[in-house]
């Protein structure tokens, strides 16, 4: 009788099958029996509960690491011949057998999933259990490897998608909620597009998706682009007429994949997709929030009069009254465009979607007084929001300013603000 056969008659799944089947699996030399043993490894995994599982996960954290002596002796080897059959032979002596673990837990159907769920449960654990990181680390080594760009699909969402995708839009969009099903009908209309990235491990399951209004000029606020209008004929024709592509909302659907790059690749390629379909587009900009904003100004040392206007920033609905928020508007833009394009060279922690974008070889083209004034963005950023413009032609040059130098590539709008 093999050792998944054993563990399969086990009743009830127990961590210590788990644990027994998850070092089956490394011992294992045989691809078939390989396969069988992750199999039975993923069903007793699906009947644990919440504390065998944690346990589970520490037990993978604390086990399968390297080979200490065949380490020691690799780098001496390296260091005593620094060539490049040492440096490889070293590389392999570090490699933790536990990546091999998780290799072959992903022969099993449903084993991506699994995984990706499991990194997203040990997140929560850092701040007490820094040593699930060894296992976090592996986890997004090993995905930034399967989730590469030449296995992801993208494919245009519409309402004719099915029913199972749409829902998961409305569940996972995480910029401006989606609420409901007509506001989901107006975010497919024929003057919108909406695109994700599927990878076949996961069918049916979207990684990201990015939302897409066609209008004509750049677009400084959300609310018109999100307003209902159930005129399809309409709709039809400004996307005729639509000189500008404005990339309102993207969404990562999947914790368990944070920090695995798939957003640079979407917008460059549903550009592609949208320059074939609409010739006539010449602007490709985001309406972007601005979530750290708020915070970092907060940190600021303030002058006496600086500090009174913050203290009217409190206020609740400040932005109701027409008087109030003329008199605030020049303090805060400005402060705004200071936080925007402070260098990364200088130490300065980024705005995370800013650094995105930037890093992406976009430009910070336009602030945008009060584009936003949901609960969410007032919290975030005064309800300020931004318009990240992709320029095909400095696209390249944008990326290595920023990358290499830290530059902020501003229009001279933004340089006004200064």
């Amino acid at each position: 009788m093999t050792h998944a056969e054993q563990t399969s008659n086990a009743t009830p799944a127990s961590l210590d099958s788990a644990r027994q089947l998850a070092a089956a699996l490394l011992s294992e030399r045989g691809e078939a029996s390989g396969a069988l043993i992750a199999r039975e490894l993923q069903q007793t995994m699906r009947r644990l509960d919440a504390d065998s599982r944690h346990g589970f996960q520490r037990y993978l954290a604390a086990h399968f690491q390297p080979d200490a002596a065949a380490l020691r002796d690799a780098a001496q080897r390296y260091l005593a011949d620094s060539t490049a059959a040492t440096a490889a032979a070293l590389a392999q002596a570090a490699d933790p057998p536990r990546q091999e673990v998780l290799r072959r837990m992903n022969m099993a159907p449903g084993g991506t999933a699994s995984l990706i769920a499991m990194r997203s449960e040990i997140a929560k654990r850092f701040a007490t259990e820094p040593e699930l990181k060894l296992l976090d680390a592996d986890l997004k080594h090993l995905f930034a490897s399967w989730f590469n760009r030449g296995f992801l699909e993208l494919r245009r969402i519409d309402w004719d998608s099915p029913a199972a995708v749409l829902e998961k839009l409305i569940a996972y969009e995480a910029v401006h909620a989606i609420k409901g099903w007509d506001d989901l009908r107006r975010r497919l209309a024929p003057d919108r597009r909406c695109f994700a990235f599927f990878h076949p491990a996961l069918p049916g399951e979207p990684l990201i998706f990015v939302e897409v209004a066609l209008v004509e000029g750049l677009a400084t606020a959300v609310p018109p682009l999100l307003v209902q209008d159930t005129d399809a004929e309409a709709a039809r024709s400004r996307a005729a007429h639509a000189d500008t592509a404005i990339f309102y909302s993207i969404s990562n659907c999947q914790d368990g994949l944070r920090g695995v790059s798939f957003g640079n690749f979407l917008i460059k390629q549903v550009v592609e997709e949208l320059q074939a379909e609409f010739p006539q587009l010449k602007r490709f900009s985001t309406l972007s929030p601005i979530p750290g904003f708020r915070r970092w100004l907060g940190q600021q040392p303030a002058a006496a009069e600086d500090a009174a206007m913050l203290r009217e920033l409190d206020r609740d609905s400040w932005w109701r009254d027409a008087s109030t928020s003329e008199r605030l508007r020049p303090f805060l833009m400005k402060r705004c465009a200071q936080y925007l394009t402070r260098s990364p060279a200088s130490g300065n922690r980024i705005d995370p979607v800013a650094r995105f974008h930037l890093g992406n070889g976009a430009r910070l083209e336009r602030i945008n007084w009060l584009g936003n004034t949901a609960d969410r963005a007032m919290q975030e950023s005064f309800g300020i929001m931004v318009n990240y413009l992709y320029d095909h032609d400095s696209i390249e040059r944008n990326h290595e300013a920023f990358a290499r130098e830290g530059e902020i590539v501003r229009s001279p709008q933004v340089d006004a603000l200064l």
